[in-house]
């Protein structure tokens, strides 16, 4: 690593001034793309700004018919939360489909969204349940978030610090996994609410989308075989060692129709 400052503020207002008077200075949540990518000498901030010790970036509540997770919520802690299971189960599952152990008891729900791996789980989830963001300055659609690989709506020393959920009637996510790293070759959280039905992918493109065409025929009729005649185009899609374009868009209908069935 190169050498840098630490500073490990104990609230919001003190961290939203130490990434502010420091324009080279990162952010740091559970670290678990950060800290790998600080080692491989591929950054060198300035100095890291901690956020673990702020109380309240971190906890999961409801919120009449919402599920809210503050930022520093970790992953494991949403897998294993009884608000969440009995809310939103599917949100659970996935949140338990992340990583390993060792990611899951580090990684948190704001520095993954912040992120935006392409491969990430939560982009999805927050697309298929209509999710809003919300900042230390501002509060952010979900359709509105993620702009491209590693790319989000966030301004320079903006903060997430929370992400709240509206609870659907049915939904699930299913994923075919990178055997070693558990990230997600194509992942898909599906959702129906009053307010219709929502199709998340993630890990198929460069940044997480919403499959239209399949949320339309959906709505005509909640099962797979309503997706069994749709096809994806590979154009745009990722191609790398783990799955050509024209398979990921394969992946894409299949666990679109496994989450429909799993949804019920």
């Amino acid at each position: 690593m190169y050498d840098f400052a630490y500073q490990r503020p104990s609230s919001l207002a003190d961290a939203a001034k130490a990434i502010a008077a420091d324009g080279d200075a990162k952010l740091v949540a559970g670290g678990m793309t950060l800290i790998p990518t600080l080692k491989m000498r591929l950054a060198k901030p300035s100095a890291l700004v901690d956020l673990g010790a702020i109380a309240e970036l971190k906890g999961i509540k409801r919120d009449g018919e919402a599920i809210v997770i503050a930022a520093m919520t970790k992953h494991g802690e949403v897998a294993h939360s009884d608000v969440v299971k009995a809310a939103i189960p599917a949100l659970a599952h996935m949140a338990g489909l992340i990583g390993d152990p060792a990611v899951r008891n580090r990684g948190t729900i704001g520095g993954s969204i912040s992120n935006n791996d392409p491969a990430a789980d939560y982009p999805a989830a927050v697309l298929a349940l209509g999710a809003t963001i919300t900042t230390n300055k501002r509060k952010i659609a979900g359709d509105d978030f993620f702009k491209g690989m590693f790319e989000t709506a966030l301004d320079a020393g903006e903060i997430v610090t929370s992400v709240s959920f509206p609870i659907p009637e049915k939904a699930a996510y299913m994923k075919f996994r990178n055997p070693a790293s558990r990230y997600a070759i194509v992942g898909v959280f599906v959702a129906k609410s009053p307010g219709g039905v929502r199709v998340g992918v993630t890990g198929a493109a460069s940044s997480a989308y919403r499959w239209k065409e399949a949320e339309a025929a959906l709505a005509k009729s909640w099962s797979g075989d309503a997706l069994k005649d749709l096809s994806v185009k590979a154009d745009n899609l990722n191609s790398d060692i783990h799955a050509s374009a024209e398979y990921r868009a394969h992946l894409v209908g299949v666990m679109a129709r496994r989450a429909v069935a799993a949804a019920g």
